[in-house]
């Protein structure tokens, strides 16, 4: 890895597969920031570093290309993906808009007690963590639980094709919200018009809520 990204935690005890570790490992220093855009990742580089075989390494490299947190240029190799305002506005938030408000309208039409539970038990969560990263994954963790409830299989395809790019902007906007209960807070609003089982006051909710983002 240069540009020189440093990862502040070496590879040591590796408890799930190699390729695993390194994904996580990788998509959080990204998400973080710790690794920027434009930062190479150079597979013999952390290889070096991390004691893991080369083949591991080229294959978190290439699913981080799927995912579009890296992209790949000849002769120049891998290199960190910027997320830009334009992205964010332009692409991201008008397909989260189009899942969301069709997934968070039907969960509060046929809302289960399973997934009123499932999504309590995540904002409960959400205001007892003080990590931006631990944060991130559980808003991701509350949206999927409803898009995977509106048992559209494509939608979740959809979904999970952009969540890393979500969780990249999740985890970049949370220092500059001047009031760290404001994002459960809207989380806890959502879950409650869920549970009223109210679509129209359900789906304005969601809009209002994914286009709330902040600014570079």
């Amino acid at each position: 890895m240069t540009r020189s990204g440093s990862i502040s935690e070496p590879l040591s005890a590796i408890p799930e597969s190699r390729r695993d570790w390194l994904l996580r490992w990788l998509r959080q220093a990204i998400s973080s920031g710790e690794l920027k855009a434009g930062d190479r990742l150079v597979e013999r580089d952390i290889s070096a570093r991390s004691g893991v075989s080369r083949g591991p390494v080229r294959e978190a490299i290439m699913i981080l290309e799927q995912e579009g947190l890296v992209i790949s240029h000849p002769y120049r190799g891998a290199q960190v993906a910027p997320i830009s305002q334009d992205e964010i506005r332009e692409i991201l938030v008008p397909i989260r808009l189009v899942i969301e408000r069709i997934a968070f309208r039907r969960a509060a039409e046929n809302a289960t007690s399973e997934l009123v539970d499932r999504l309590t038990a995540l904002v409960d969560d959400m205001e007892r963590t003080t990590s931006p990263d631990r944060l991130a994954d559980l808003d991701l963790a509350f949206h999927e639980a409803v898009i995977a409830a509106a048992s559209e299989p494509q939608t979740l395809a959809i979904w999970r094709t952009i969540q890393p790019r979500v969780r990249a902007y999740f985890v970049r906007d949370a220092p500059a919200h001047t009031d760290p209960a404001e994002i459960p807070r809207q989380h806890r609003a959502l879950l409650e018009a869920i549970r009223a089982g109210d679509p129209e006051a359900t789906e304005r909710a969601i809009a209002e809520h994914v286009e709330t983002y902040l600014g570079e």
